[in-house]
């Protein structure tokens, strides 16, 4: 089951104001940004820049992914590996809410979601 309209267009404002306190200045973004996508239940967070081959293409590189555990009201944390599978954040693998994912993925002691 997603979100209903109303949780989506609060996470979509919560991001909106995390992307404007954490992006790169205006001058660099055409070479490194962040961006996010909600689908379903899913938000990913991710890194876009230039692909070094061709600087007109842009490469998005995921940092971060919180699934909404619906029945528990609870996001579930992971991280991507470099082999590209996505593994549960074993630090914390459950927050109450996306304002906590976003201080832990600001925080990162353990360096697995910006290294």
């Amino acid at each position: 089951m997603a979100l209903s309209e109303f949780e989506q267009a609060r996470i979509e404002r919560l991001m909106r104001d995390y992307l404007e306190r954490h992006r790169p200045p205006p001058h660099l973004r055409d070479q490194v940004d962040l961006g996010y996508r909600l689908k379903d239940q899913t938000l990913d967070l991710f890194e876009i820049r230039a692909d070094w081959q061709d600087p007109k293409r842009r490469l998005e590189t995921p940092v971060a992914r919180a699934r909404y555990v619906k029945s528990r009201g609870r996001w579930r944390v992971y991280w991507r590996r470099s082999n590209g599978r996505w593994e549960t954040y074993e630090p914390m693998p459950e927050v109450d809410n996306l304002e906590a994912f976003l201080a832990l993925v600001k925080d990162d002691p353990y360096g697995c979601f910006f290294g």
